[in-house]
């Protein structure tokens, strides 16, 4: 009877060691387990916030873009305005003069012959190393890599920084030359304008006055071509540029 009991308390506390052994393995796979699924969504969330950001930064990227196109056209339209505003203060300033030049010539008598009036030629302010290095990227990328937008961009800062210079004048007129070639012949014709009326007395003003009537020409204008041709050779008749007028006067 002792040894029945003994066996049968032996049994049950063998059980319940195994009872305990057992519950604790489970409960620690279900743990690994929790924590495995919650590790995956930490990941998967980490992954998808990364994400997130990458279009966000990638979309702020496109609107910096765009905003920098919107700067750079509102620049250019800028500069341009400033150009047509050069213009057309230039053109007030020739009406008067005109006016009363026209009431001189109906109240005295007209000479029965009188030579072609000759401009005499002045020095401008000569350019310093800068301005001359300056200028020389400009011709680069107008002669050799033909990068006209950058050319006009450039040719408006050297303007700006180096205003009544003798390089100065030169690029009003290569302005009108690069719009000549784009084409975009109004804008052409101002900077033209600009060198032939405010500096007249340049040697680049003859060419600018010729060029200007091209741009008058090919925007189909005769008539307001052929009157810049004649003024050409009315004015500068010794130049190069006026021989080149006279060929278009013979030619039309």
């Amino acid at each position: 009877m002792k040894k029945w009991l003994v066996t049968v308390l032996a049994l049950s506390v063998s059980g319940g060691v195994i009872a305990q052994s057992s519950t604790p393995a489970f409960q620690n796979n279900q743990s690994e387990a929790r924590r495995q699924t919650s590790g995956n969504q930490a990941n998967s969330e980490l992954f998808f916030m990364v994400e997130r950001l990458r279009n966000e930064v990638r979309d702020l990227r496109g609107q910096l873009e765009e905003q920098q196109n919107q700067l750079e056209r509102l620049s250019r339209q800028s500069r341009e305005r400033y150009i047509d505003l050069d213009q057309r203060i230039l053109e007030l300033s020739e009406r008067p003069a005109a006016a009363a030049g026209g009431s001189a010539r109906t109240q005295q008598p007209a000479p029965a012959q009188r030579a072609p009036a000759q401009r005499v030629m002045r020095e401008y302010r000569q350019p310093s190393q800068a301005e001359r290095e300056a200028y020389g990227k400009i011709q680069t990328l107008i002669q050799q890599e033909r990068d006209y937008d950058e050319a006009i961009n450039q040719l408006y800062d050297f303007i700006s920084e180096y205003p009544e210079g003798d390089l100065t004048v030169n690029a009003y007129y290569w302005l009108g030359e690069v719009y000549l070639v784009k084409p975009q012949l109004e804008q052409a014709r101002q900077a033209f304008t600009i060198v032939a009326t405010r500096f007249a007395d340049h040697r680049k003003a003859s060419d600018a006055l010729y060029k200007l009537g091209v741009a008058y020409d090919r925007d189909g204008e005769k008539d307001e071509a052929r009157r810049h041709m004649e003024r050409v050779v009315r004015e500068y008749g010794t130049s190069e540029a006026a021989a080149l007028a006279k060929k278009y006067l013979a030619e039309g």
